[in-house]
């Protein structure tokens, strides 16, 4: 066993997992994983609660007693989904602690019917933050054109936040805005900015998965030599954008007053196609200040089987940009396949947390007492 995943850390790269659940969590496995794996972090997402929920009876005690009290389903939700949060974030403070805030967080994403909804978004939000009461929360909230509003004002009321569901270079310079135009309203508020953190999840292989579909309907030979290029060019431009906004005089400004940096995270590390090494996003994208969230099965492969080789993202901005222009040439839009992808992220993360409300109403149903 090679220990890859230490290497990673040493190179800057925190260590998330992307899963989380209420078994995970009373096992014990959650604190193996942070004493084993190197793991200092946890996101979770609804399709992540609409599993853990549904398989298994590691609720039932909770659901028990939510439908004694005839408590509605979305409310029974919240309570499961931030008891989880809450006890993941009681496992990780002893990370938050040695970290300075950094790491050591657990996610937990505004319910995702408000994506469109700037003012409801940043409500939950709110309301999210009291409820899990705990200081190594990150509150999600989508890069929808509503929600890089509201990213701005919950920094500036001093929350820390996961901005989700970035697939585009140029929401991604919105995303890094806001988080500075929050930044700046904390200030302006007299918060303490150094106690605010934040993310930037960037996807990664929904992007290949798409292009590729793309690539192989049109099916020539200068097309397939594109084939699992575009999601690593596409990430390692983002992080040339991050470079580039984090040392502009506006930002070191911030910096003087306590600021931290948003950290680019790469999402949706787990590789799709089994033609691609299954480390292929951890990788190629080692760079410092980043986090990598990864389901189980890309932790243990990378741990297992990952090339930690140093920075894999210096250097090659344009060879990345060279990639991505030759997809445009072939006739794959970049604009058109990212705003798609968002669509339909929204669209799937929203359909999760429909399939978790009826399965939840029919575990409380289940579990509610007889009349009589």
């Amino acid at each position: 066993m090679t220990d890859a995943l230490k290497r990673l850390s040493d190179e800057g790269v925190a260590i998330w997992l992307d899963d989380l659940s209420r078994k995970r969590i009373t096992s014990g496995n959650l604190a193996e994983l942070i004493d084993q794996q190197h793991v200092v972090g946890v996101t979770t997402n609804p399709t992540i609660f609409q599993k853990a929920i549904s398989e298994g009876d590691g609720y039932d005690t909770q659901l028990t007693d939510l439908a004694a009290r005839k408590v509605t389903v979305e409310e029974a939700i919240r309570m499961i989904t931030t008891a989880d949060v809450r006890d993941a974030a009681d496992i990780l403070r002893p990370v938050y602690d040695a970290t300075d805030g950094q790491d050591g967080r657990v996610s937990i994403e505004v319910d995702p019917r408000l994506a469109h909804d700037t003012r409801a978004t940043v409500a939950e939000a709110k309301q999210l933050a009291w409820l899990v009461d705990r200081p190594n929360t990150l509150i999600k909230i989508p890069a929808t054109e509503a929600g890089i509003p509201a990213v701005a004002e919950v920094i500036g009321l001093g929350i820390s936040v996961n901005v989700t569901l970035i697939f585009s270079l140029e929401r991604y310079r919105k995303v890094m805005d806001a988080f500075l135009a929050g930044l700046e309203k904390a200030k302006a508020r007299g918060l303490d900015l150094s106690k605010i953190h934040s993310v930037a999840s960037f996807f990664v292989s929904r992007v290949d998965t798409e292009i590729d579909k793309r690539i192989d309907a049109l099916g020539t030979d200068e097309a397939k030599a594109l084939r699992g290029k575009a999601a690593v060019a596409n990430a390692r431009l983002a992080y040339q954008a991050y470079e580039e906004v984090f040392s502009t005089d506006r930002w070191a400004a911030l910096e003087r007053e306590g600021a931290n940096k948003q950290r680019p995270l790469w999402a949706s590390t787990g590789v799709k196609d089994k033609a691609y090494k299954a480390t292929m996003y951890v990788d190629e994208l080692v760079a410092p200040n980043t986090v990598n969230t990864m389901p189980e099965a890309t932790l243990f492969a990378t741990e297992e089987q990952g090339d930690i080789r140093g920075n894999t993202v210096a250097g090659t901005y344009e060879q990345a940009r060279a990639d991505l222009d030759a997809l445009e040439r072939l006739g794959i839009s970049y604009d058109e396949v990212v705003q798609l992808l968002e669509d339909e992220g929204v669209d799937k993360f929203e359909a999760s947390w429909n399939d978790l409300l009826k399965s939840t109403e029919a575990e409380l149903q289940r579990l509610a007492p007889s009349e009589g």
